[in-house]
């Protein structure tokens, strides 16, 4: 372009940003918008940058902010694009490389210029800003046109219609940065969205015929992770000149916006920024689960909701019901393939999460999978991994397993599954184990960090309902996983006692002096109390429903018997007791007419023909116990999604401005 920006530094003096925020009307037919739209500008490739390139460029968003209402140059410049949208399809197929480059390039300024104007005004406010034309200051259109309702239409399209090459790679991934930036609205209100205008347009009129076409293309684009092109096979290729503005500018908050939502929970550890190997398969998947998460209309439920609810498998030949209005089909077995390759962001797993918990056709198709290990391995190593994750991230993976722990085939079939090597696992080498035996290690492990650093109830009481939800199907425990358990029931028990005296000896000092206030011992020996019995129906659990299947239980249980012995008389665990107290007593009896110094060998040689000749009807099952684990409740979506995300969604924030007090996680 004629006077090219090549540093950051000169964008606030470029003469076309000048005239484009400045007092002169342009007409959406003035020459001006080739000049403006010819450029290119070199990527940010570093916080720094982005940081330089919002700083340079603020004054000018703000400076259009104040004077659009007189010169109705934001909605000239959306007008020019979307005339041009309409022979995006032709020019995609003709190869014509500039019309596409200066289209990316209005999207590009468009969806930059969107990011302030909706942290600086209400939506009401925004939509006036659509409406202003070049008459009279603060006047405005009375077409029947809406432009904004044209625009976010015209940008689903956009993202369904035109095929994807190289030429159109980078103004796909400006499209669907968009309509996240279009749907950001919600940072900057303490309260849910309910009544929000970009929500009322997507839900209804003419983009409602787009529902589930959008909903498969974002989904495909996530199953395809279609790498952008290499430098020179696209149009937004650095020039020789220089380049001018709008690349650096939108740039900067598309890459802003690719890495939104990935890292930080609240309180804990940010994980390292994995690469992003797709730019537009990360985007889909941001705005898919944006959409999924829209709340409500007050006459109708969310579409894009429905669609995920709904979608079945290419194979499935059935009808869909006609109460199902925007279902769609679509390859599962790519689907899983891809979910179970991209665990190691927050987004997939919370992608995962929603569909196990949504969609009852892919739920089925998961837990019918012969390969399960591909997909359970994965959230496995999230959780071991638990002090290099953010706390969200680890939630989120134990809610998939409490998930998945609920189906009793999935019990069953994990013990089928054998691996060898885990080379993630460090604290022993694990030649030789199976799928369901690694599943209780982590798990465990999970808990015991817990238990020394964040002491999280929540998650403790999570860890031993996924635990309660396989006891009775556990089969061949390996002998270090049977280990784990008493080991885990020993750490309970020690602080049991711990807590106990601590109490005993609080109690008697207090006889002593009636003004010093005691700690509150009770609450935290309940908690404890509360612990202990869930493992120990754990343990209860699997000896009365599978104890021929788990010798090496029974030898744990028996070389750590007299950890037991103290809640054999506790009136908090009399109840349970009774079939663990049978089993130690009639395995000890036979271990004793044995003989002195067996060997581990003979032990077990003893413990299998015990398990054959004890009766099975004097291990009585228990009913499922009022205090003991509760059936799974998932929370609602939304405030898992928005605890998860909230963090980043502060990368949408123009410069030196605050959502409103109390930001996003403050929402009901």
């Amino acid at each position: 372009m004629g006077a090219n920006s090549s540093r950051i530094s000169d964008l606030p003096q470029n003469e076309y940003l000048k005239k484009l925020s400045g007092t002169e009307s342009v007409s959406q037919n003035d020459p001006f918008w080739n000049q403006l739209l010819s450029f290119s500008f070199p990527t940010p490739t570093s916080s720094t940058e982005l940081k330089l390139l919002e700083e340079a460029t603020i004054s000018v968003c703000r400076s259009l902010v104040e004077n659009n209402p007189r010169t109705g140059n934001l909605g000239a410049l959306i007008k020019v694009f979307l005339s041009r949208t309409k022979e995006l399809k032709l020019s995609a197929e003709c190869q014509n490389h500039i019309f596409i480059w200066q289209t990316h390039n209005a999207l590009f300024i468009i969806c930059c210029l969107l990011k302030v104007f909706i942290c600086e005004m209400s939506e009401e406010e925004l939509q006036l800003h659509f409406t202003y034309e070049d008459k009279s200051p603060g006047s405005y259109s009375s077409d029947s046109e809406d432009l904004l309702e044209e625009l976010l239409c015209c940008l689903m399209q956009l993202i369904t219609d035109t095929p994807l090459l190289d030429i159109t790679y980078e103004i796909s991934v400006e499209a669907i940065s968009t309509m996240v930036v279009f749907l950001s609205c919600q940072l900057f209100h303490k309260e849910v969205l309910r009544h929000s205008i970009s929500h009322k347009y997507l839900m209804r009129g003419p983009c409602l015929p787009y529902t589930s076409k959008l909903v498969k293309t974002l989904l495909y684009n996530f199953i395809r992770q279609e790498k952008p092109p290499p430098p020179g096979a696209h149009v937004l290729s650095q020039q020789s000149d220089g380049g001018g503005l709008l690349y650096g500018l939108a740039s900067g908050v598309a890459t802003g916006l690719w890495t939104v939502f990935t890292l930080g929970g609240v309180g804990s550890k940010a994980a390292a920024s994995p690469e992003l190997s797709s730019p537009l398969a990360n985007q889909s998947l941001l705005l898919l689960l944006v959409l999924a998460n829209l709340t409500d209309a007050p006459d109708a439920p969310n579409p894009y909701r429905q669609a995920i609810l709904s979608f079945k498998n290419t194979q499935d030949n059935s009808p869909f019901p006609s109460s199902i209005p925007h279902a769609f089909q679509i390859n599962f077995n790519s689907l899983y393939t891809a979910l179970c390759e991209q665990q190691t962001s927050d987004q997939a797993t919370l992608l995962l999460y929603t569909l196990l918990h949504q969609n009852s056709n892919i739920r089925t198709y998961m837990l019918a999978r012969t390969d399960m290990e591909n997909l359970v391995l994965p959230i496995l190593e999230i959780l071991y991994h638990v002090e290099e994750r953010n706390s969200h991230h680890v939630y989120m993976a134990l809610i998939i397993l409490l998930i998945l722990t609920e189906d009793d085939g999935f019990n069953r079939s994990i013990h089928e599954v054998i691996l060898k090597n885990i080379t993630w696992y460090s604290e022993r080498a694990l030649t030789e184990i199976s799928l369901g035996s690694l599943l209780i290690l982590v798990v465990i492990r999970t808990i015991q960090y817990n238990m020394t650093r964040t002491r999280d109830k929540y998650l403790h009481t999570n860890c031993l309902a996924a635990l309660a939800n396989m006891s009775a199907q556990f089969r061949a425990l390996h002998q270090y996983a049977a280990q784990r358990i008493i080991s885990l029931f020993s750490l309970l028990s020690k602080k049991h006692n711990k807590v106990l005296e601590q109490a005993t000896q609080s109690l008697r000092g207090s006889l002593s002096s009636n003004d010093v206030p005691l700690p509150d011992y009770a609450q935290d020996l309940n908690v404890i109390e509360e612990v202990i019995r869930m493992m120990l129906e754990i343990i209860n659990s699997c000896l009365t429903n599978s104890l021929h299947h788990n010798p090496n239980l029974v030898y744990a249980l028996l070389y750590k018997r007299d950890l037991f012995e103290q809640f054999r008389t506790h009136p908090s665990f009399q109840d349970i007791m009774q079939n663990i107290d049978l089993v130690i007593t009639f395995f000890s009896s036979r271990l004793l007419q044995a003989g002195a110094e067996l060997s581990v060998e003979r032990v077990l040689e003893i413990i299998k023909q015990g398990i054959v000749a004890l009766p099975k009807d004097r291990l009585k099952p228990r009913k499922a116990a009022e205090d003991g684990p509760k059936p799974w409740s998932p929370p609602p979506l939304w405030e898992t999604w928005k605890k998860l995300l909230a963090p980043q969604l502060k990368l949408l924030q123009p410069l030196g401005s605050e959502p409103v007090d109390g930001g996003l996680l403050s929402l009901p």
